[in-house]
């Protein structure tokens, strides 16, 4: 503790305001992350969270929460779910946290920002502590898409509809990736190519155990599709990743949006899932205070927008304007989770933006291991610390795109080195 005091005294008489060195310093009011947990991922309709409720979800997540970290849940001041398909998700939020053991002073909300919710609640919450307005916080992303979504019942107001951005926000997402495809000449036989990746990269880090330190399981109950018999079960490991997958074998795929076009298909687009990540959130000043492990530092969030017929690429708007805003470069982040919605916005955002590919999605991504809605964005931080620490790195990158046209990304810096 005498050591952070000292590293903090000699920052503030000659703090580094952009660059690397700026977003490495350590500061008493830094807000930090000091756990980072995820459930298995699930097949939705048919894996072993399809009969499990959100609220039973959220609840068991937040039991491991206080399970793993020792937490006094009376230190927790604020909850905020990422989820996108279930709007009553503010009411199961509350009731799941005061069941999971947190005291009615513990507030609870949701968030709602479709693919990037989960990194929205994250943003929240850092910014609550950040602004003194709380002391510690959790962020939770979750989603049950087994259950189905909320769909708009009737298109919008006929005056909304005259304006086309407007009304391309009813595209369904596979049209938004077969425009990108077609838009920006992204070939069929580049996204098999890309999504063979994802999956060899999630069978070798499932082979290697590398998900072991994120994943707390969970035992939740499911029932038999034909006889109804409910059993109980405990998920370890992920659902979505396909051993033996090759392009050879995605190249065999028939296109799974063919009204509009032929190069999106279900094994090049992300797997719908089940399943939900949680990260524990205070000063680095609390955490010395309490003996928490700090992981790793949140350093800041951005969001943007842009035509929502082509929304996928919006990861190449977001991480230039974060970038940007921190004085870094692509070459200073070491690892880097972009969600993986289509293959399409994925090789579009590898070629405009010029990433390493092996700096990114190392343990592969939504297309292998799938993309419950709200929790991708916490996900992704769970996956990438984790990655980080194996590689003993620093910087973490995660960035989505988001239906309806925008796109957000996060930065973040591992400690555990």
């Amino acid at each position: 503790m005498a050591t952070e005091r000292l590293n903090s005294i000699l920052n503030h008489l000659s703090p580094s305001k952009t660059g690397l060195s700026a977003i490495t310093q350590k500061n008493p009011d830094d807000v930090v992350i000091t756990l980072a947990i995820r459930t298995p991922l699930a097949k939705a309709f048919k894996g072993g969270l399809k009969d499990t409720q959100l609220d039973f979800l959220v609840c068991s997540l937040l039991k491991k929460v206080i399970e793993k970290s020792n937490i006094d849940p009376q230190m927790v001041e604020d909850i905020c779910l990422g989820n996108v398909n279930d709007g009553k998700a503010a009411y199961l939020v509350r009731a799941a946290s005061l069941a999971a053991g947190f005291p009615n002073t513990a507030a609870a909300s949701s968030v709602n920002r479709f693919c990037s919710s989960g990194l929205k609640a994250t943003q929240d919450i850092a910014n609550q502590i950040s602004l003194g307005n709380i002391q510690c916080g959790i962020a939770i992303g979750a989603e049950i898409m087994s259950a189905g979504g909320d769909r708009l019942a009737n298109p919008f107001h006929p005056e909304i509809l005259k304006t086309q951005d407007a009304a391309d926000c009813l595209q369904p997402m596979g049209q938004t990736s077969e425009n990108v495809g077609k838009d920006f000449n992204i070939s069929r036989e580049a996204q098999d190519r890309f999504a063979a990746e994802s999956y060899q990269r999630a069978e070798r880090a499932q082979r290697a155990g590398w998900f072991d330190d994120e994943i707390a399981p969970i035992t939740t109950t499911v029932k038999d599709p034909k006889s109804g018999e409910a059993k109980q079960i405990t998920l370890t490991k992920d659902e979505g990743p396909r051993w033996g997958t090759t392009f050879d074998s995605l190249s065999k795929i028939r296109p799974a949006f063919p009204a509009y076009g032929d190069r999106s298909t279900g094994g090049n687009s992300s797997q719908v899932t089940d399943g939900a990540a949680a990260l524990l959130l205070m000063k680095r000043s609390t955490a010395l205070r309490l003996n928490q492990p700090i992981l790793a530092k949140y350093v800041g969030a951005t969001v943007t927008g842009l035509a929502p017929r082509i929304m996928g690429i919006g990861p190449s708007l977001a991480i230039p304007k974060l970038l940007g805003q921190y004085g870094l470069t692509l070459a200073d982040i070491d690892i880097i989770e972009l969600n993986e919605a289509f293959a399409s916005m994925a090789v579009y955002c590898i070629n405009e933006l010029g990433i390493d590919a092996s700096k990114m999605n190392v343990r592969g991504g939504a297309i292998a291991l799938g993309h419950p809605l709200g929790a991708t964005g916490t996900r992704q931080v769970v996956t990438g610390l984790s990655e980080c620490r194996r590689q003993r790195r620093k910087v973490l990158l995660t960035s989505m795109c988001i239906g309806t046209g925008q796109a957000m990304a996060g930065l973040f810096v591992n400690e555990v080195v």
